[in-house]
């Protein structure tokens, strides 16, 4: 595999309000390592980090760069949802469909609750759950009332059974909540996917976006210094997998299954060694 002039790693948010003004948690965050170094930025709405990272990309193919954008939100589903839902067994046809009905402002007001209270009711199923106790839809449960294997689906990508730590698609709401960032994310990539390869829906390209899982290096994250546990994600994995990168090591993590293809795949699944090893 070419190596890669950039890294960039996203960790994203699904906030329904601005982040604080003052570097928080819980908010956005870039990690970018080239040979230059490394930097780490802070976003308080989703609308100025889409940009950031539109930014990078037109940089990169101005400066004929090979970038790497891992994104910590989940880009698919459970293989035979895209099929249910769409009619298409397309992770790109999910992301359009999301997109034609997620609406988020640039003080990150959105309506991912509501938008998945219709895909429940769409589907007769409550597969997803979670959700405010303030905020009452009927087609949305607080908790986990699907039966999945009865419908159909699988509970976890395949991907997360490697992964036991990574959180279900499903979820929405508390600690851990990848559902909402998967719902807010898969939108960006919706917008952004025509300039860049989505991994591992696509080959590997100039520009290519992958879905990361910074908890891979949690030893690392742990044992570091940096208040804020997000900037610290997301500056330590860019620097591993620029090292790997700029070491002909990558290829590896690029390995995924046939069925990745339409349930997406975490870029480093069984390789955190790999990774810390790189630091």
């Amino acid at each position: 595999m070419p190596r890669f002039d950039r890294i960039l790693i996203a960790d994203w948010s699904a906030s329904g309000a601005l982040s604080p003004a003052r570097p928080s948690a819980d908010a956005i965050w870039l990690g970018e390592t080239s040979a230059q170094g490394t930097q780490t930025r802070y976003y308080r709405s989703r609308a100025t980090a889409e940009a950031a990272i539109a930014g990078a990309i037109a940089d990169a193919k101005a400066a004929g760069a090979r970038l790497l954008i891992g994104c910590d939100f989940p880009f698919g589903y459970p293989q035979g949802f895209a099929q249910m839902l769409t009619g298409k067994a397309l992770a790109a046809a999910v992301w359009a469909h999301l997109a034609a009905r997620i609406t988020d402002t640039a003080k990150n007001q959105n309506n991912r609750f509501q938008v998945a209270a219709e895909l429940n009711a769409a589907l007769d199923h409550p597969l997803f759950w979670g959700r405010p106790a303030s905020l009452d839809l009927a087609d949305l449960p607080a908790t986990k009332q699907g039966d999945y294997a009865a419908f159909g689906l699988s509970e976890r990508r395949h991907v997360e059974t490697l992964i036991p730590r990574a959180q279900v698609v499903w979820k929405l709401y508390t600690t851990g909540a990848a559902g909402s960032q998967g719902l807010m994310g898969q939108t960006m990539l919706h917008r952004l996917a025509n300039r860049a390869a989505v991994w591992p829906f696509d080959p590997a390209g100039q520009i290519t976006f992958a879905e990361v899982y910074p908890s891979l290096l949690a030893r690392a994250v742990a044992a570091d210094p940096a208040p804020i546990k997000d900037e610290a994600q997301v500056r330590l994995l860019s620097q591993a997998l620029f090292a790997l990168s700029q070491q002909g090591k990558l290829g590896p993590l690029f390995d995924a299954p046939a069925l990745a293809r339409e349930e997406g795949w975490i870029l480093g699944a069984g390789h955190a060694a790999l990774l810390e090893a790189a630091l």
